[in-house]
């Protein structure tokens, strides 16, 4: 509790500039992976019933794949040590909108075997769709095992709207069988206007006119439980900057 209002403030300070799709080019120098990692647990893959199978994740929003890689890393650190999870096999899938960040998170990965980064806009749902089961289809999945999604929300919800931001959390839930969601709080909205018009640039077309505001979480967790048939199975806490990280289970 004694860090997070100091990070908070941190993230104004720093002032990433403005990125209206999220896509800031050094997004993980000022929110590094160790701020999510350090709030879910090495054992989330053995926790949920996938310890000792073939398992794929889908990365929605990767940015530059920072925190793709780590998380990874973090999910296979049992295996690292010496436990008896050799025989797992996780692959992971990274996108991101922006295709600059995409060439970085490719020329940077230690693990292409394993690890797969490509542009795509999910909110184009008809290629999304086709491209995500393509890759499926490589390994006999229907969906995805753990689907994460660490702020994005925002970012759909403010430049496409309500029923974007809706119809996000519902693709979501129809290509996983678990999601970590990471919802942006109201306050980051604010933030992300704010920074546009310090720019002198025009205001996010959506923002004035969104009915969906407040408790971002709350918001997300009633339409995925009510309209997407997946049901919240654990909170892992706030992250640094008073974002909660939320697991979902499809029933």
């Amino acid at each position: 509790m004694e860090t997070r209002v100091p990070h908070v403030s941190e993230e104004e300070n720093q002032d990433p500039g403005a990125a209206p799709y999220g896509n800031f080019v050094n997004y993980y120098t000022f929110n590094p992976p160790e701020n999510r990692l350090s709030l879910i647990p090495g054992t989330l893959l053995e926790n949920i019933g996938l310890g000792s199978e073939r398992v794929v994740i889908l990365d929605v929003g990767c940015n530059s794949g920072d925190l793709s890689v780590a998380l990874y890393k973090h999910l296979l650190q049992e295996e690292a040590s010496g436990s008896d999870f050799s025989k797992r096999e996780v692959h992971l899938l990274g996108f991101d909108l922006d295709q600059d960040l995409i060439l970085r998170a490719q020329n940077s990965n230690p693990f292409t075997q394993n690890i797969q980064f490509i542009p795509l806009d999910i909110t184009d749902a008809a290629e999304s769709q086709a491209v995500l089961e393509s890759y499926l289809g490589r390994f006999g999945c229907p969906r995805f095992q753990l689907c994460t999604c660490f702020a994005v929300t925002m970012w759909v919800h403010l430049n496409h709207g309500d029923a974007a931001f809706l119809s996000l959390l519902s693709r979501l839930a129809s290509l996983c069988e678990f999601l970590l969601l990471e919802a942006q709080p109201w306050k980051c909205y604010r933030s992300a206007a704010r920074r546009l018009r310090k720019l002198g640039r025009s205001d996010f077309d959506h923002f004035k006119t969104l009915e969906i505001r407040g408790d971002m979480a709350a918001h997300a967790r009633e339409h995925l439980e009510k309209q997407c048939s997946m049901d919240l199975v654990q909170s892992f806490g706030n992250t640094a900057w008073d974002r909660s990280l939320l697991l979902f289970k499809r029933r």
